[in-house]
């Protein structure tokens, strides 16, 4: 039998690097205009997409939201270098790069939901079953991936959700303040008054939204992280656990904020195996 240690090698071979390893194609999201405008015109949204080979295709896809406080992206660590990792699974893998909020929610919310539907609308093209499309989201992204996963219907809503040290709820007192702030603009910038910016805390406080309609879910996140709380996640599963959405939540000793895909991370090689688990359960 193969040691524990010679598997961990043979993944890490197979996974690591993966965006160096592996080619994408991109497009424009809106390519007639976007439906919400954003304020900056330089920002534009966009999809690269990532198909494993047709005979390996399982129909499965992921769309992938990564982080960066609502105000930039980190698109290799949490988004490109998965590619290789989801593809040898023969799942397709869609990194987005959705445009930054400036205190306007709609505009990154409206990006996710038209690249949940573009996927849907290239099924037969990229060989995608349509009602096995997830989201998958790390830090603020992680709370545009859960938005999606508790307020999307129709062809925007996703099968799954995968979730990395996500910021789910918008309470002040749990919350990452720079996202907050970004995704719904702050308490002092004089563009929203206090009851309504209190409504919307509640509104995209994503563990006051699960219902049993909400998709299953995979959760990572490291108990020392000091950006974003590991209660978000933890009362986001428990909420899930309440209501009977199948969910697996991994929470890890250390590693503190950001690792996505990086091979730094001590717990890096728990993460690919736990997650391909979960990917082969269902």
């Amino acid at each position: 039998m193969k040691s524990l240690k010679t598997v961990f090698t043979a993944l890490l071979l197979t996974c690591s690097a993966a965006a160096y390893s592996q080619k994408g194609t991109t497009m424009e999201l809106w390519p007639k205009g976007a439906t919400v405008v954003s304020p900056d015109t330089n920002d534009h949204a966009e999809i690269t997409v990532y198909l494993p080979d047709a005979k390996r295709a399982t129909g499965r896809a992921v769309v992938c939201c990564p982080g960066g406080g609502y105000t930039h992206l980190a698109m290799d660590h949490e988004g490109h270098q998965w590619a290789t990792f989801f593809n040898n699974q023969g799942i397709a893998f869609i990194v987005l790069k959705y445009r930054m909020p400036h205190g306007n929610r709609l505009i990154p919310i409206s990006d996710a939901e038209e690249a949940m539907k573009t996927v849907r609308r290239h099924a037969a093209e990229w060989h995608v079953n349509v009602n096995d499309v997830g989201i998958m989201g790390f830090s603020a992204g992680g709370h545009l991936a859960s938005t999606i996963a508790t307020h999307a219907s129709g062809d925007a809503a996703p099968n799954f959700q995968i979730l990395f040290y996500p910021v789910i709820t918008m309470d002040l007192g749990f919350t990452h303040k720079g996202s907050h702030d970004n995704f719904l603009g702050s308490f002092t910038d004089g563009k929203k008054d206090q009851k309504e910016l209190r409504r919307l805390e509640a509104e995209f406080s994503n563990e006051l939204q699960v219902n049993r309609n909400t998709s299953r879910a995979f959760l990572a996140l490291s108990d020392d992280d000091k950006a974003v709380p590991a209660a978000n996640g933890f009362n986001y599963y428990q909420q899930l656990y309440k209501y009977d959405v199948p969910a697996s939540i991994h929470i890890y000793p250390s590693g503190g904020h950001g690792w996505g895909y990086r091979e730094s991370f001590p717990f890096h090689y728990n993460v690919i195996f736990e997650l391909q688990a979960w990917l082969q359960s269902f």
